[in-house]
């Protein structure tokens, strides 16, 4: 029977189905305060942060520790000895996330909510200014992980001309995709730049006063990925000086922002709370990786969705 310690919940929290159930036995441990003596666990389920109990959690016998969620910028890595395997669910999000973009690259190049009208306009059937469209022009994507594979996948039927930037020298998974190695060369010519790469060390402030400068005015800035790799100062002189038209911010450093936070009343500005990520299935689907991975792991075949503590993703 198959121990697995749990801070989310038994049995009916983590859908495990029946077939399953059978070989394994579900401990729920709190995520605060201590852990009763003499539980032990093969596998540990637990957040993508620093629960107080973790450390004590991994002592007791756990081989593998499986994340709920995928970014893990706030979990504590050095934790993860090179006796143990961590997963997350990474992908879970990659189709709300991806439609997201899609919905703030559409609704900024046809000015939505602004081109819409509630009495009768000086001008009928011609807007001023006209608007753009998504038919050739420029995307940028930072990150060829499940997000940017399925950003890529949408944004090239409208047209869109795509560029991707990844860690590694492996060919784009989806054809069609513009693979470059520099950030400058990313950002050159693109008319959308939509940051979806992890926070590493390489990427944290990674979009300073330097990189903006290295675009051309009137971009669209979309961060569905972490705060932190903007330059918030750098960012607000960038819109300022029109070089970036507009920012949608779904991942900001803090989360929430303090109130008076200039974000929150810039016009060029359309911030939301970390939101990109949800639809109606997101949290079943959080287990599923989890789930997948448990069948793997039972037949003693080789996990999916590994992380690598070294490498922070």
């Amino acid at each position: 029977m198959l121990r697995i310690l749990s801070h989310v919940g038994q049995l009916d929290a983590i859908h495990i189905p029946d077939d399953l159930a059978a070989q394994v036995e579900v401990i729920a441990i709190p995520m605060a305060g201590e852990i009763d003596a003499g539980i032990v666990g093969d596998v540990l389920i637990t957040t993508p942060t620093s629960v107080p109990t973790l450390e004590d959690a991994l002592s007791r016998g756990v081989k593998w520790v499986h994340l709920i969620g995928t970014g893990i910028d706030k979990f504590p890595l050095h934790l993860i000895g090179d006796d143990l395997i961590l997963t997350n669910s990474r992908g879970l999000s990659a189709v709300p996330i991806s439609e997201w973009v899609m919905a703030c690259m559409l609704s900024f190049a046809k000015r939505m909510p602004g081109s819409f009208v509630a009495e009768q306009p000086k001008q009928w059937n011609i807007p001023s200014p006209s608007f753009a469209t998504l038919e050739n022009a420029n995307l940028a994507i930072l990150g060829m992980g499940g997000i940017g594979t399925a950003l890529a996948q949408r944004a090239l039927p409208f047209g869109m001309n795509v560029t991707a930037m990844r860690n590694t020298d492996a060919p784009s998974p989806v054809d069609g995709v513009r693979m470059v190695r520099s950030v400058t060369e990313l950002v050159a010519d693109a008319d959308h730049i939509v940051l979806v790469a992890p926070l590493t060390d390489a990427t944290r402030g990674l979009f300073n006063d330097e990189l903006f400068a290295a675009m051309k005015p009137g971009v669209q800035l979309i961060n569905v990925a972490r705060g932190p790799i903007i330059d918030d100062d750098a960012l607000l002189r960038a819109l300022d000086s029109g070089i970036v038209a507009c920012a949608d911010i779904d991942a900001t450093e803090p989360e929430p922002l303090p109130d008076g936070h200039w974000m929150y009343s810039h016009s060029n500005v359309r911030l939301s709370p970390h939101v990109s990520w949800n639809w109606s299935g997101a949290f079943q689907a959080m287990y599923a990786t989890f789930i997948d991975n448990l069948r793997l792991y039972l037949n003693e075949e080789p996990l999916l969705s590994v992380v690598n503590p070294a490498d922070g993703y």
